[in-house]
C-alpha cells in the first residue's frame, strides 16, 4: 500500500524540472521548511559578519560559514528541480514561466514569465483567471 504523501523528485542540479501548479503546491511546504531552516542557520552568521570590521582576522572564516550555508540551500533547491534566482528566492518552472516564491512569503502566490523577472511578477490567482494556463490544471 502506498502512502498518500508525495515523495519529492530529486533531479540533477543542472536539470530544472517543469511543474504543474498541483506539483508545485505539493512540494511547497518542503521548500519553505528547508528555506526557513537555512534562514535561521544563516541569521547569526549574517549578524556576526555585519558587526565585524573588515580587518578582523575572523572575517574570512565567517564569510566561509555564510557561503557554506547558502550553497547548501541552493543545492537542495536545485536538487528538487527549482530555479534559484537569489537568496531565499526560488522559482518553479511551468514550461512558460515561473511560479515565483521568496521567503518569508507564506504561500506560493506569484507568477512571472521567463523575461519579466521578479519585478514583473503578478498575483498567481489573477494570471490563472486571465490566461487559464495548462499548468494550472490537474
Amino acid at each position: 500500500m502506498t502512502s498518500q504523501s508525495a515523495i519529492p523528485q530529486i533531479v540533477p542540479c543542472d536539470d530544472p524540472r517543469v511543474f504543474t501548479l498541483a506539483e508545485a503546491l505539493a512540494m511547497f511546504p518542503l521548500v519553505r521548511r528547508i528555506t526557513e531552516d537555512a534562514y535561521h542557520e544563516l541569521e547569526p552568521v549574517r549578524c556576526k559578519l555585519e558587526a565585524m570590521i573588515p580587518t578582523n582576522p575572523m572575517m574570512q572564516e565567517v564569510e566561509r560559514q555564510y557561503e557554506v550555508i547558502v550553497k547548501a540551500w541552493v543545492g537542495k533547491m536545485e536538487r528538487l528541480g527549482l530555479v534559484v534566482k537569489g537568496l531565499w528566492l526560488a522559482d518553479f518552472d511551468t514550461g512558460d514561466g515561473y511560479l515565483c516564491w521568496k521567503f518569508p512569503e507564506l504561500k506560493l502566490g506569484h507568477y512571472h514569465g521567463y523575461h519579466e523577472g521578479f519585478a514583473g511578477r503578478r498575483v498567481l490567482r489573477e494570471v490563472i483567471e486571465e490566461l487559464d494556463p495548462d499548468w494550472a490544471h490537474p
